[in-house]
């Protein structure tokens, strides 16, 4: 062999040999070219990135949530058969179409069997202490009022030890949603009368009967100046899902009494307008715009004065001109018809009853918070701690010793 070496072993150490212009060093079968750190592979012109299994692209071509995004990892641990199981699917369903961002969404609840709703939500929440969840929620909105805050709550967590915050919520308007779930019974604590529990109900509490009058939560939540408010049942999934998105709809306080059959402790508490034998004739769907009719149209309600009447519309004595067209705006009319509460003369009022549009309190206090800082510029809490009447506590001397 020659003592020459070969053209490579010319080649200095580090650097590749020449080749011909235009000529591309061979790659193993299969092998593709590096790229450039971070750039990917180019895609066809119009293409979009792959989205998961059975996701539809959204308006900005991201992919669209569905309910099973908005359903947490965790058991759910309520009992076979109760209403809260259809109020968490209709709230899960409703979520993707609202087109909030996951990260921006909220539940926050008290104490109760509704109050588990969080763990259920794969968001951000919180089971906070019995009948705080408002004050929490009034904290969180007023700090970040971008958040889509839901609360979460049942007709003791919010009727009784949370009954100051509930009105208090709702006065000063935070833009929240409150869902109340309404079973008539304390039902997380075994079967005791709650604020809702009509009169001489018999209970574990009760043994002869509640002597309590028990409280119209929409009358309630009417006089605490709500500016929505809304009842509906679990189930009818069609209409809580239509409340809860036009609860979702309104810039303010919107709370929603939803009926919830707690079949353990207080089974059949709403049959008489949830069951489809007896709902056409015992419950009255408000529609904005609409008169009043029920019972499939056979009959409506007229206004004697400013008492409620039902008027047989198939007898020829009455016409639906005759009826009463109802405005979810008139806070009168809405005061009118939640008086109607479980009477057997009159059909039970389901849908809005009122809607009002009015400053929420996180605009007014964020509003505030930049005109004082615009005139009197940024404060300064050590200068604040410091100023005013101050004195200082000074050490007892010590006492001679000899």
């Amino acid at each position: 062999m020659s003592d020459s070496k070969r053209p490579e072993e010319n080649t200095p150490r580090g650097t590749r040999p020449a080749m011909p212009p235009g000529a591309r060093p061979a790659m193993p079968p299969g092998a593709r070219p590096a790229m450039p750190p971070g750039a990917g592979p180019a895609m066809p012109p119009r293409s979009r990135p792959a989205m998961p299994p059975g996701a539809k692209p959204s308006g900005d071509g991201k992919p669209r949530l569905t309910r099973k995004d908005f359903a947490s990892d965790q058991d759910v641990r309520w009992c076979p058969g109760c209403g809260d199981y259809a109020i968490l699917a209709t709230v899960q369903r409703l979520l993707p179409e609202l087109d909030v961002p996951r990260e921006n969404i909220v539940f926050i609840s008290g104490i109760g069997c509704s109050s588990r709703f969080p763990y259920y939500m794969n968001t951000y929440g919180m089971h906070s202490i019995h009948g705080r969840a408002p004050a929490i929620a009034t904290g969180l909105k007023a700090s970040r009022p971008e958040l889509d805050v839901w609360i979460i709550t049942g007709d003791g967590d919010a009727l009784s030890i949370g009954g100051n915050h509930l009105i208090h919520i709702l006065r000063r308007n935070l833009n929240v949603q409150i869902l109340l779930f309404n079973n008539q019974i304390y039902g997380l604590t075994k079967g005791q009368y709650s604020p809702t529990s009509e009169e001489g109900k018999i209970t574990k509490s009760s043994p002869y009967g509640s002597i309590d009058h028990p409280f119209n939560p929409v009358a309630l939540t009417l006089g605490a100046d709500a500016t929505f408010v809304a009842r509906s049942m679990d189930r009818d999934t069609k209409h809580l899902q239509a409340m809860l998105r036009r609860a979702h709809d309104h810039r303010g306080a919107a709370f929603v009494e939803i009926y919830q059959n707690c079949n353990i402790f207080n089974d059949g508490a709403f049959f008489q307008f949830t069951e489809r034998d007896t709902k056409p004739h015992r419950a009255l769907f408000l529609e904005h715009g609409k008169p009043l009719v029920f019972d499939e149209g056979r009959k409506g309600i007229r206004l004697d004065g400013f008492r409620p009447e039902v008027i047989d519309l198939t007898d020829g004595r009455w016409s639906i001109d005759d009826c009463l067209v109802y405005d979810e705006t008139n806070r009168e009319l809405a005061q009118i018809m939640a008086r109607i509460f479980f009477r057997p003369d009159l059909p039970q009022p389901f849908g809005v009853f009122y809607r009002e549009k009015r400053p929420t309190y996180e605009d007014l206090l964020h509003r505030q918070i930049a005109e004082v800082t615009a005139r009197k510029g940024k404060g300064d809490l050590q200068a604040l701690l410091r100023s005013g009447d101050t004195w200082v506590i000074e050490p007892e001397p010590a006492e001679a010793t000899e």
